[in-house]
């Protein structure tokens, strides 16, 4: 039998769990040749409307669609209610930690955080000691990838706050589902998820510059050679807002502009894809194209707001990571609702040698790496891998941490060989503005290769629709 969680079956008995008897029922009901006409449609629906994500430095072409599965990912309200408080709670703690970093550095003097963790952080940046930003608010879009390891047990994998992507499949991936298969909607009080560009704007206006009464927001991307360009241009459509680049933009009397058929337009709120280095030449990296010159003189002044803030990606690092209980515990006085991967950090002479002793059964990851690359997954490694995995540990240990192998949850998904369990985590994305709040669902990324645990869309992971049950 299998040792992980299936989110369908009960373990066991093999008996379908309650919220998925109707789903099951239905699924009985077809046929291989109709699902996987079904699935042929999806590919060329999302291929028509161009739904795809750039793969840099691969042979098979740059433009690929993220393969869609389906058989959706099902969570009933009960459960939901516990992810959302503890979402909230977490979300509303790492914005009170970035503050505070830029100010008092509360947490570093009482001890709790070492000052190197963060002061020598690559996200770190002093160029914005100091500075007030609206509301206090720096992740206003916060990614939290949740993990479940059994009933109720869930873990938050990673917290993505720089420029987290991913919520425009989630919502295509609903309204494939809702096309595809009309009838499961009449049996399921599934809660929506289209209202989340209406929320993302609101959340986004509400944190203007003070005075400003009817904000401007654009979108700033990097361009259309961004593996998440789809999603830039999508989102800003969706809200009805310019979609601009550097280019589109320039600095004047301490106030930012956009270019306009019309003449120059005053901008406020600027929802940047764009990492730090890149968006102020004069600032950062100096030989930038992407950015806007005199950007950071601007937002010093408080005269236009960024979101996400700069400098957001010092609470986002994996090393920064297992600190996050305590920072709910410090800051809010409460206990973290939802718990932490146990992790132990390679710069700790007793957690490197527990890492270097426990390799093939750990999962290691580089503290500045992302998208499933610069990790070691132990038990799907070889000898030889580990090994060389092992030098880099020992040559940079302070750059690695590692976790146990969790035996991620699965669940059925239509794979070539039919109906198969497949590992999945959920990343839903957090808006933090006047208030905190989200849509009742995310994104559920499965690994499509047999046993794998990487869900990344970079590294062969698909998508499915997320069901949160309405009571």
């Amino acid at each position: 039998m299998p040792t992980f969680f299936d989110e369908m079956y009960a373990g066991g008995s093999g008996d379908v769990r309650a919220h998925y008897r109707e789903f099951a029922a239905w699924l009985s009901e077809q046929s291989p040749e109709t699902l996987a006409r079904k699935r042929a449609e999806a590919d060329l629906i999302f291929r028509r409307v161009g739904i795809t994500f750039a793969v840099y430095g691969d042979d098979a072409g740059t433009e690929r669609l993220i393969p869609f599965d389906i058989i959706s990912r099902i969570i009933t309200a009960q459960e939901w209610k516990g992810m959302e408080a503890g979402l909230v709670q977490r979300v509303t703690a790492l914005n009170m930690f970035i503050h505070d970093i830029y100010h008092d550095q509360n947490i570093v003097r009482a001890g709790i955080m070492p000052a190197e963790q963060v002061f020598r952080n690559a996200q770190y940046r002093p160029e914005v000691q100091g500075i007030s930003v609206a509301s206090d608010i720096y992740a206003h879009i916060a990614g939290i990838d949740l993990v479940r390891a059994g009933e109720g047990e869930f873990y938050v994998l990673e917290d993505n706050l720089r420029v987290p992507s991913g919520v425009s499949y989630m919502l295509e991936d609903r309204k494939m589902m809702m096309r595809l298969f009309p009838e499961l909607f009449a049996r399921y009080k599934v809660a929506p998820v289209e209202h989340y560009p209406d929320l993302l704007l609101d959340n986004l206006r509400s944190v203007a510059p003070l005075g400003v009464t009817d904000p401007t927001v654009v979108v700033m991307t990097p361009g259309m050679y961004n593996s998440a360009y789809f999603e830039h241009a999508f989102l800003a459509q969706q809200m009805g807002v310019e979609l601009v680049e550097g280019k589109d933009l320039f600095v004047n009397d301490n106030a930012v502009y956009m270019r306009t058929t019309r003449g120059p337009r005053r901008v406020d709120v600027i929802y940047r894809r764009i990492d730090d280095d890149y968006l102020d030449p004069l600032s950062f990296k100096a030989d930038s194209t992407l950015g806007v010159p005199g950007l950071l003189s601007v937002y010093r002044a408080g005269r236009v707001t960024l979101a996400n803030a700069i400098g957001t990606g010092v609470a986002d690092d994996k090393s920064i990571y297992p600190y996050v209980p305590d920072m709910i515990r410090f800051y809010l006085s409460e206990e973290p609702i939802l718990n932490n991967v146990p992790t132990w950090q390679c710069r700790k002479k007793d957690d490197l040698a527990y890492t270097l002793a426990n390799l093939p059964e750990l999962v290691v990851k580089e503290v500045h790496g992302a998208g499933g690359y610069g990790m070691l997954v132990g038990p799907a490694s070889t000898k030889a891998e580990i090994e060389a995995f092992r030098q880099r540990i020992i040559a940079r240990p302070e750059g690695y941490i590692a976790q146990p192998t969790l035996a991620l949850s699965a669940c059925p998904t239509f794979v070539d060989a039919g109906i198969a369990p497949r590992h999945i985590d959920l990343r839903p994305f957090v808006l933090s503005g006047k208030t905190v709040s989200m849509v009742p669902g995310g994104l559920t990324r499965v690994a499509l290769k047999e046993g794998s645990l990487v869900v990344n869309s970079s590294q062969g992971g698909g998508t499915k629709d997320t069901w949160i049950l309405e009571e």
